[in-house]
């Protein structure tokens, strides 16, 4: 399966509900200040958030002038063209270590799918022929170790842990010395998921950082949050709460198949300016996947196989 063929699958539900609500917009209408009023609705609905909606409709006001367009028909493929544009600075490349391997930390709060998603970049590594360690810096809750086991057994991947209760960053730093012994490519590193507590957090992660840039020059590579985007716009308030406490390069958006709030990408990137690396479409192995603004944008605004 392509990837345009894996978006337009784990995003049916986004772009049902988006496209459900659009066909009354363009069908038989002309584009003027009523359906740009509309459309703004629309998209607030999807979970898009009013700062990006309002952008949006402006962005395609804009197209609709530049390309003469003045039929209701050709909303969609603008609104594609505008979430595009949007999306246009999303850069899901991973930061890769000049030598030795390089070292991935993730954050987010429990039930995001961290751990999942752990385990499928996990498959998804290894897949690509590279030695990958996993390190269960999650000490907080005994469910988080026992899962990336379980992943580590599914994968084939090994998996550095301690007792629950154990010093985090001394996981990371036994994981850092297996990788250096074993000549691994990539290691994966769990933190804990409590933020209620954010001057816990944010102890915990400096000691994990001092000790990874103490052993190993460079890293983390990337700091990785893990959002679910069932939960729409409170997706986006666990990202601005996790951005206060940790230094965050790039996001992971899980759970896309399983929402119509798809959306909520747009303010994710446009709003925090902080790239999202992976999505996820599926609950199979391989479906973790690099983020495509272009395949997200088509996917979205492409009608519905029963609508065309």
């Amino acid at each position: 399966m392509g990837l345009f063929d894996k978006f337009k699958r784990g995003l049916a539900k986004s772009r049902d509900a988006l496209f459900g609500r659009l066909t009354g917009l363009f069908h038989g209408r002309k584009l003027d200040e009523a359906l740009y009023e509309e459309l703004e609705e629309v998209l607030l609905a999807a979970d898009v958030g009013f700062e990006t909606a309002m952008w949006l409709v402006e962005r395609v006001r804009r197209l609709a002038r530049e390309q003469k367009a003045t039929d209701g028909s050709e909303l969609p493929g603008l609104l594609q063209q505008a979430m595009e544009e949007a999306l246009e600075d999303n850069d899901p490349s991973m930061k890769v270590a000049e030598t030795g391997p390089s070292l991935y930390l993730f954050v987010g709060v429990n039930g995001v799918g961290k751990t999942t998603s752990i385990g499928k970049l996990a498959h998804h590594f290894k897949a690509e022929g590279k030695k990958v360690l996993v390190a269960a810096g999650d000490t907080f809750r005994a469910a988080a170790i026992e899962q990336l086991m379980e992943w580590g057994n599914r994968s084939g991947v090994d998996v550095i842990r301690h007792t629950q209760g154990a010093d985090p960053a001394a996981v990371i730093y036994d994981a850092i010395a297996a990788a250096r012994a074993r000549s691994a490519d990539v290691i994966l590193c769990d933190t804990a998921g409590r933020l209620h507590n954010k001057a816990n957090l944010m102890a915990e992660l400096a000691k994990i950082h001092k000790v990874v840039e103490r052993e190993l020059p460079g890293a983390p590579h990337e700091v990785l949050l893990v959002v679910d985007g069932t939960t729409g716009q409170n997706a986006l308030l666990q990202a601005k709460s996790f951005l206060e406490v940790a230094n965050v390069t790039g996001m992971i958006v899980t759970k896309l198949d399983g929402t119509a709030k798809g959306g909520v990408l747009l303010p994710i990137v446009r709003e925090f300016h902080i790239p999202v690396k992976w999505v996820g479409l599926g609950e199979q192995m391989d479906d973790l996947e690099p983020f495509s603004p272009k395949a997200f944008a088509e996917a979205i605004c492409q009608a519905p196989e029963s609508a065309s």
